[in-house]
């Protein structure tokens, strides 16, 4: 079974429909990539999944249950997360605070436990230790302490990605994680994307216009354009698809 499906799904701003009927599956364990030329319809269809938008007809299925129309926090409770093309981070606040804000079951933040400090303390540090460990993963300890707004462009984006794990998600639901990112952070960001496959058994749908590095790590590819997927299938498939040249690079 798989562990994201959507079928025939909708999305309409007026009568302009910017999700046409997308049916599609993103199995356990994968990386799927998602691209097709500006306009077509990708983010949109992220920000549907992920609850930013309601959607018009057709279902989302995540691990098993329905999930279309949930609002974007219980999307997140039930373990799908996603990250946006512009950081959206916490710019005033360090590195570190910044991830740990996805902790789940915060007891210092519960009313009937955040006057009795012995009660979350030790919760606050476990947290703290696991955030730290995560941000050295990402190799961006060093800055742990200091505003978010103070990272490069690369480290916003390693951070936003990396703070997910705080809420221990199944699934990432990433929009471009490398645009406005040199080449060489580019690929260390999709590296990373790797590891946490591996050492968290994370899931990926990934939106992303370099697709000379998307290639190298995606396992299948979905095409859109014009709302519809176009083309599903093997990177070496996808790149030699005609009509996908044809819409995507205008040949």
């Amino acid at each position: 079974m798989p562990l994201l499906e959507l079928t025939n799904l909708y999305k309409c701003f007026g009568r302009f429909a910017a999700v046409a009927g997308v049916s599609l599956h993103v199995n356990a364990g994968e990386i799927v990539g998602l691209i097709g030329p500006n306009g077509s319809g990708k983010s949109t269809l992220l920000s549907t999944v992920a609850g930013a938008y309601q959607p018009n007809d057709g279902t989302i299925n995540f691990d098993g249950q329905p999930i279309g129309g949930l609002s974007p926090d219980k999307v997140f409770d039930r373990g799908l997360a996603r990250s946006y093309q512009d950081p959206s981070l916490f710019f005033r606040m360090s590195a570190l605070d910044n991830a740990l804000l996805p902790a789940r079951e915060q007891r210092g933040e519960q009313a009937r436990f955040a006057p009795f400090r012995g009660r979350w303390w030790t919760q606050e540090r476990e947290n703290t230790a696991e955030a730290a460990a995560i941000l050295a993963d990402l190799k961006i300890d060093d800055r742990a302490h200091a505003p978010a707004s103070d990272l490069s462009g690369g480290q916003m984006k390693l951070l936003e990605m990396g703070r997910t794990l705080m809420g221990e998600p199944k699934m990432l639901l990433l929009d471009e994680p490398t645009a406005g990112v040199a080449p060489a952070l580019a690929y260390t960001i999709f590296e990373e994307i790797e590891r946490m496959r591996t050492a968290h058994g994370l899931t990926f749908l990934i939106v992303e216009h370099r697709l000379e590095i998307l290639f190298d790590f995606v396992d299948r590819l979905y095409v859109m354009h014009m709302g519809q997927v176009i083309a599903e299938g093997k990177p070496a498939a996808i790149e030699q698809d005609a009509f996908v040249r044809e819409v995507y690079f205008g040949e």
